[in-house]
């Protein structure tokens, strides 16, 4: 019996990083609204309908006013994405509970 090993299971708090999901969900937006915008600025039409509702959203963006209107669009993605993941992370990790009322149950 020597060869015979028991395992406690324990139960693993997961919680997400409220930084991590933040970066990343601003650095993964602020590329989308760059890549579109230099497509737009490619090849004229592409992206037009995704470019005017971020235009819609973010004061003062002109979608297809060159490359200074991408960079701009890039920074108010970054940041609308920055808050975006924040606010998501920390709203998870506030509604998950400890799921010690979940077991006992």
């Amino acid at each position: 019996m020597s060869g015979i090993h028991t395992v406690q299971s324990e139960e693993v708090e997961m919680k997400l990083s409220v930084k991590g999901i933040a970066l990343t969900l601003a650095i993964m937006w602020a590329a989308c609204i760059f890549l579109v915008g230099i497509g737009n600025l490619i090849w004229a039409g592409y992206g037009v309908a995704f470019l005017d509702m971020a235009r819609s959203i973010y004061p003062g963006y002109a979608a297809m006013s060159g490359f200074v209107g991408v960079i701009v669009g890039t920074c108010y993605g970054f940041v609308d994405g920055l808050v975006g993941g924040a606010v998501f992370a920390w709203l998870y990790n506030a509604l998950r509970g400890d799921g010690a009322a979940a077991t006992n149950a």
